[in-house]
């Protein structure tokens, strides 16, 4: 195998937040997770694709007018097989909580760290990683 690049991680994370950007059809996600993937949120950890399947469907129930730029896709380190990412994306998004009559904005660096590898599908994430979370003044919380 060849080793990973910048520019493909760059891409593989941007493709990624664009996808959650849209709310994409969750099948979306199955050529980028390994089957064993793990996925580590600040409320949750969940394995494999009907983890994620699970906590997808909850969170696009909560947010909407998602906005995700990348900020940082730096690679760590890698092996033949393995890449481990450093990714830091700035977050906004917008939350309801009834009866509440307005909306409140969620405004955030998250820091996060990848691990990807790479399969005859392309890149896929089998472990992924919320480090934690850096707010902007005058955000609500989660």
């Amino acid at each position: 195998m060849s080793t990973f690049t910048h520019p493909e991680i760059w891409a593989f994370a941007s493709a990624w937040y664009q996808l959650l950007d849209i709310h994409a059809p969750l099948e979306s996600y199955r050529p980028l997770l390994t089957s064993d993937v793990e996925l580590v949120f600040p409320e949750a950890t969940v394995s494999g694709f009907e983890g994620y399947a699970g906590w997808y469907s909850t969170v696009i129930d909560i947010f909407f007018d998602e906005i995700h730029t990348l900020k940082v896709a730096d690679i760590i380190s890698q092996t033949d097989s393995t890449c481990t990412a450093h990714v830091v994306v700035n977050w906004k998004a917008s939350v309801w909580k009834p009866p509440a009559a307005r909306s409140t904005r969620l405004m955030m660096d998250a820091d996060q760290t990848w691990e990807l590898v790479r399969s005859d599908k392309g890149l896929q994430v089998s472990k992924y990683i919320v480090n934690g979370m850096n707010y902007e003044e005058g955000s609500c919380k989660l």
